[in-house]
């Protein structure tokens, strides 16, 4: 895949994330997910998130990997 295709894939993360959270406040999600809301806040703006706040988002969100981190497929994962 090319890195400009990459990388445009990575800019849209902090809107996914914002579209997750909803109308909650960073700090009310930070608190949901059990992480400190400077963590939300500047995975929104565009710091690449760890790995382990990716996998308890997508857990306890019930999001999909694949639409959080490419913008494929359904936001919520099917049961």
């Amino acid at each position: 895949m090319p890195k400009a295709q990459v990388d445009r894939m990575k800019r849209k993360l902090p809107d996914r994330l914002a579209q997750i959270r909803g109308s909650r406040s960073q700090r009310q999600f930070a608190r949901d997910l059990g992480v400190f809301q400077q963590n939300v806040n500047r995975y929104e703006n565009g710091t690449t998130p760890h790995t382990d706040f990716l996998v308890t988002l997508a857990l306890k969100e019930n999001v999909s990997i694949d639409w959080l981190l490419l913008g494929k497929g359904k936001m919520k994962r099917g049961r």
